[in-house]
């Protein structure tokens, strides 16, 4: 493994890709801090621009702003008593109380110090299951990773926080608009209606901009922009002893708890804080100071939410299934460079996976560079009016989009969707499943031929392989477990009629 780390460091530690790597934490803080632009949003602008970068450069930059969002969301939440980022919730509860009370700079010391702490050690954890997981890839075959991606849609479906038949429609129409284009095995067009400009299918930068990013931004124009940005001086950056012997069991509990939730499909990062902040509650001896500036109420979940953020490239990087939306993104980032996602990368780019691990362990030094001696700057950009911020974000929007064809079709498709967003997110809809769909539907398609070929046309090959055997059990669990409580409770609604 200290091979294998050092030849990672070797890749991460070029000036192209630490330049990068700065890029995507400066990015990451800044969204994190300005409430209202998410990496999700983030991301699929960028989505454009990853195609002229290397693949390594790409994913670092990507996962920068991934895990750098986590760092900014907890200084608007300790300022602004306005969490940056969801996984920030929390950290109001305590950190704005600390702000409160004269102890703002303390308090962005122990979010950003726990931060780093989580984030080394969960990075660690990635790389000693590496070894293990990479040897149990090579037993990965077509049967195996179709069983993967429906596993990967199923699991979008469940855990999007929507009803399970809204979810289960947007994943089906996102493996339609999937199938849009030339048929790779036959040549035949399919869904192109005609239109020459939809043979080589609908771009994937077009859709995921249009119902991640612009309809983010068109959702928040209607939204009041009430920040309340700190009039007070910071004060001194580093806690007192006292707060720091306090804070560092709560930022290693914290760092335990979130580097196992991250790899939970459907939210682990943000059920993480919410967990550690609860742990810590119910052990401590004072419970009552939580809630009113709590050192270890604020390290602890700081801890879980950047460990979590870590651990969740574990399922992304090893078996090509995102536990977040924003992970999702990162999965289409890599299709669009050609890299089919699942055990395979382990295997076939080893320079990729280890060149990302130690890109994430300079990520998180930097973000501690970026975030303590630039305080005063984040203080100062948290006060610019979303007025000025939205119409620079819908050029460079628009300006992505276009770029990458020079075609007006682009522009339409990304006004399409961008409209097709906001009304799904206004009628229940989840856009994830469908981002999902559309990624992984292919793919599936792909080596669901590619199984039947094998096999001869056996469709029984997936039941008789003792891994697709066991994927396909996952996702008869995944679907009891949400249909069962309803069918349990239709049941009751009928016998009391």
């Amino acid at each position: 493994m200290q091979d294998t780390i050092l030849y990672g460091f070797s890749l991460a530690g070029t000036w192209q890709n630490l330049g990068f790597a700065l890029v995507g934490c400066l990015l990451g803080t800044l969204i994190g801090v300005l409430p209202g632009v998410g990496p999700l949003a983030t991301i699929s602008m960028l989505l454009s621009m990853t195609i002229y970068l290397d693949p390594l450069s790409s994913l670092v930059m990507l996962a920068g702003i991934f895990y750098g969002a986590q760092y900014g969301g907890s200084t608007t939440a300790i300022l602004c008593n306005l969490p940056g980022e969801a996984s920030a919730v929390v950290t109001v509860l305590d950190g704005h109380q600390m702000a409160r009370k004269g102890r703002a700079g303390a308090a962005l010391a122990v979010a950003a110090l726990a931060s780093l702490f989580a984030g080394v050690c969960a990075t660690i954890v990635i790389a000693l299951f590496a070894p293990v997981l990479s040897n149990f890839a090579l037993r990965f075959n077509a049967p195996e990773y179709f069983a993967l991606m429906l596993l990967g849609l199923m699991a979008a479906v469940v855990f999007s926080g929507a009803k399970m038949s809204k979810a289960l429609a947007m994943a089906c129409l996102g493996v339609l608009l999937g199938c849009v284009g030339t048929d790779v095995e036959t040549g035949a067009s399919r869904f192109t209606f005609g239109l020459p400009e939809l043979s080589e299918g609908i771009g994937m930068v077009a859709l995921s901009m249009g119902l991640f990013g612009l309809s983010e931004i068109i959702m928040n124009i209607s939204k009041s922009d009430s920040r309340e940005v700190m009039q007070a001086k910071i004060g001194r950056l580093w806690p007192s002893r006292e707060e720091a012997g306090r804070a560092a069991p709560a930022a290693a509990r914290g760092t335990l708890i979130g580097s196992l939730l991250g790899v939970l499909p459907g939210g682990g990062v943000v059920l993480s804080t919410f967990v550690a902040y609860m742990f810590e509650q119910k052990i401590s001896k004072t419970p009552e100071i939580f809630g009113k500036g709590a050192v270890e109420g604020l390290a602890a979940p700081e801890a879980a939410n950047n460990a979590a953020a870590q651990t969740s490239f574990i399922p992304l990087l090893t078996l090509g299934i995102p536990t977040t939306p924003t992970l999702a993104l990162m999965l289409g980032a890599m299709v669009m460079q050609g890299i089919q996602p699942g055990p395979e990368v382990m295997v076939a780019r080893p320079d990729l996976f280890w060149g990302l691990i130690a890109s994430m362990l300079i990520g998180n030094v930097m973000l501690v560079i970026i975030n303590l001696p630039l305080i005063g700057l984040w203080v100062q950009l948290l006060r610019v009016p979303y007025r000025i911020l939205f119409p620079v974000i819908l050029t460079i929007c628009c300006i992505g989009a276009y770029s990458l064809e020079f075609s007006a079709v682009d522009l339409m498709a990304l006004s399409a969707f961008a409209g097709a967003g906001v009304l799904l997110v206004a009628f229940g809809f989840p856009p994830v499943p469908l981002l999902l769909g559309y990624i992984l539907g292919p793919l599936a398609e792909e080596n669901l031929r590619r199984a039947m070929a094998i096999s001869g046309g056996d469709a029984t090959v997936f039941v008789t392989r003792p891994i697709s055997l066991t994927i396909m059990l996952l996702i008869v669990a995944l679907i009891a477990v949400v249909t069962l409580p309803t069918f349990r409770r239709n049941r009751e609604v009928f016998d009391e009629q």
